[in-house]
């Protein structure tokens, strides 16, 4: 990887975790507990409490992900970061832009 794709891909990494943070923020918010005291009528409740559990889905997976992204800043400039951690080929650069956590290449993945 030379030193124009790594700056592409840093830059890439800092949108998604500046995005991925502001979409924490905003499922923290939707995964707040519905009182029971909020006259919304039952099927509300219920629909209410069934978004509650894909919000919580959804920020379990955002925060795993942004997890790997700045791990992902954190070693940019190691001379490992691209290399396929189990085949030790390099990464395409396609597919560190598409997924920039990837550790491994696409053969390796599956």
């Amino acid at each position: 990887m030379n030193n124009a794709e790594r700056n592409e891909l840093k830059e890439k990494i800092e949108v998604a975790i500046s995005t991925l943070e502001n979409d924490l923020i905003e499922l923290k918010e939707m995964v707040k507990p519905i009182a029971p005291e909020n006259a919304i009528g039952r099927i509300s409740r219920m629909d209410g409490i069934n978004n509650k559990s894909i919000n919580e889905a959804a920020l379990r997976k955002a925060s795993i992900r942004l997890a790997s992204l700045k791990e992902s800043l954190k070693n940019i400039n190691s001379k490992d970061f691209g290399i396929c951690a189990n085949c030790g080929d390099t990464i395409p650069i396609g597919r560190m832009l598409l997924r920039p956590q990837s550790k491994s290449c696409v053969k390796c993945a599956y």
